[in-house]
C-alpha cells in the first residue's frame, strides 16, 4: 500500500470558478493555500488557479 504524504487537490480558476487542474499537496504545509497562475480554457487566458477541495 502507498504511502500517503501527499493529499490530492484541484485548482480552480479564480476569475469563473472552474477546475481545469488536479495535483499533490504535501501533508506538511498546512499553511496557506496553493496559489498558481496557469491556463484556463474557460477564460481562454492566463489566470490565477487556488486551491481548492
Amino acid at each position: 500500500m502507498p504511502d500517503t504524504k501527499r493529499i490530492p487537490i484541484a485548482l480552480c480558476c479564480s476569475v469563473c470558478s472552474a477546475r481545469n487542474y488536479k495535483t499533490t499537496k504535501a501533508r506538511k504545509d498546512g499553511g496557506s493555500p496553493l496559489q498558481l497562475k496557469k491556463f484556463c480554457n474557460t477564460c481562454n487566458a492566463h489566470t490565477l488557479h487556488i486551491e481548492g477541495k
